[in-house]
């Protein structure tokens, strides 16, 4: 166990130096945390795809056709959700903490409320903007 000692530096223990990932309860706000941050950290890579969409287009018909190609494939496809799920994902999260910036929301079943309408409304509108855009392009190819 971690060495704990008073605020003055003797006597009894009142504390642990710092609180460690065994003692938190692991709950759904605090997995929503690392889940922002890996969204933070996917759209970083998923705007190396928008930066190479806009030089294919930039660049003329060929280098267009082979982003094209690229992005109708399983992989393109997969990655092309994975990008949209991240950037609305990582939007409701930063909607959630401008909620929180204003005083409100910080009740426990707030908090879980939340968290659980993130998860819940990202997943939603990523479907929702999946299906327009297979409608919007005709269905199956």
């Amino acid at each position: 166990m971690a060495e704990t000692r008073s605020l003055e530096g003797r006597g009894p223990a009142q504390r642990p130096l710092s609180p460690h990932l065994q003692i938190y309860r692991l709950s759904l706000t605090f997995l929503m945390s690392g889940f922002h941050r890996v969204t933070g950290f996917g759209l970083y890579f998923g705007s190396l795809l928008l930066a190479w969409w806009l030089l294919a287009a930039a660049s003329g018909p060929n280098a267009y056709a082979k982003f094209q190609w690229f992005s109708g494939s399983f992989i393109g496809q997969f990655l092309l959700l994975g990008y949209t799920w991240a950037l609305i994902h990582h939007m409701l999260g930063g909607i959630r903490h401008l909620i929180w910036d204003t005083g409100r929301g910080f009740g426990p079943q707030e908090r879980e409320w939340l968290a659980a309408a993130t998860i819940v409304g990202s997943l939603t509108l990523t479907l929702i903007v999946a299906g327009i855009s297979y409608l919007t392009i005709g269905g199956p190819r």
